[in-house]
């Protein structure tokens, strides 16, 4: 009995597979990689601080005799090497852009060379002894690069449990059902309204399905948002309104994915279909100096408080992904103001290039 046809086809369906595994565990490895961290960023320029503080404290306590020497010997080391740390400090800052292009190690190994030659030129002017002042800084700098790396390996999984949670929150069956029966609903009298709400679906899935893990330009998640309100204009009809203040919009910003769509979908769900009466959301898009600020209001409506309790699942993930990308550098504002119900979010203002998450 001839075999090689069989072969031939376990061949061909395990070629395809195997690669497909290949493809897969890069994936997972890229997925877990950490990315070297931003000294740009407020949050981490803070957590460095602290453990800056933190090592320069417990060196003083090892080497102190007495208590009283701990005080001393604190400021004695805080006297010394500020001015060499800052230095460092913004040297790693400024190239931040540069080093987060680099392997984790290789940007490591760039910043640990750099230390180690400014310790040792600072030590020769100072008329310290190298042997002890390079290993010490070596040593605290090793400890602030294994705790990012243990942090953003740690983020990485996050990231996409983070998209998975909002994409949960986001694609309601309902809003898939109401939307082909609103395309159903005008299939006939108006075909290329379907035809282009279609469109507009496909379009609006394809985007939620895809890796969210880096920035995209702001114009990008305006044109989701649009689609995302002309699918929902379709079925609400008379009911929804829309009003786009765009004229200060930074259109070369970058943002995380899918931050306004929600909060859209969130002003449809919680200002316009509780009641049959005709209500306005309101999108305005503005940059102050070095910030992104976005601002969706749409009605408030009191006697659907228990409505309003679903806001907090949307927000949670929201949250969640900014401080992802931005850590302590963007926030979100969200309530009652003025009779209607406020989202603002502010983000820093980010152009092409800075795509990457902040660890």
């Amino acid at each position: 009995m001839d075999n090689r046809g069989q072969d031939n086809k376990a061949t061909g369906e395990g070629r395809p597979r195997a690669v497909s595994g290949q493809i897969l565990a890069r994936k997972e490895r890229e997925a877990r990689e950490a990315v070297f961290p931003d000294l740009r960023n407020l949050g981490i320029a803070a957590r460095v601080i602290v453990l800056y503080v933190a090592m320069v404290v417990g060196y003083a306590l090892a080497t102190a005799n007495v208590p009283f020497d701990v005080v001393i010997n604190v400021s004695v080391s805080l006297l010394d090497t500020v001015p060499l740390a800052v230095g460092i400090g913004l040297a790693w800052a400024l190239a931040s852009r540069w080093l987060r292009k680099l392997a984790y190690w290789q940007a490591a190994t760039t910043v640990l060379v750099f230390t180690a030659v400014s310790v040792g030129v600072w030590a020769r002017w100072m008329h310290a002894p190298i042997w002890r002042a390079v290993p010490l800084a070596l040593l605290a700098l090793a400890v602030v690069l294994v705790y990012f790396h243990t942090l953003g390996r740690a983020l990485s999984p996050a990231v996409t449990e983070a998209r998975l949670q909002a994409l949960q929150a986001r694609i309601r069956p309902h809003f898939l059902f109401n939307s082909i029966n609103g395309v159903l609903g005008v299939l006939r009298a108006e075909p290329k309204r379907a035809e282009a709400a279609l469109e507009d679906m496909a379009d609006l899935f394809r985007v939620l399905m895809r890796e969210n893990r880096t920035l995209q330009p702001l114009q990008d998640e305006i044109t989701l948002t649009r689609q995302y309100l002309n699918l929902e204009k379709l079925r609400l009809g008379d009911r929804l309104n829309v009003v786009w203040k765009l004229d200060k919009m930074p259109t070369d910003a970058m943002v995380p994915p899918l931050v306004l769509q929600p909060i859209a979908e969130n002003a449809v769900y919680h200002g316009i279909e509780p009641t049959q009466a005709a209500g306005e959301i309101e999108i305005d898009v503005s940059r102050l100096r070095g910030e992104v600020i976005i601002t969706v209001r749409n009605p408030f409506l009191e006697q659907a408080g228990a409505h309003h309790g679903g806001n907090k699942m949307a927000m949670g993930n929201i949250r969640e992904r900014l401080a992802l990308h931005f850590d302590a550098e963007a926030r979100m504002v969200a309530g009652p103001r003025d009779g209607r119900y406020q989202v603002q979010l502010i983000l820093p203002y980010r152009k092409s290039g800075d795509t990457k998450a902040i660890v």
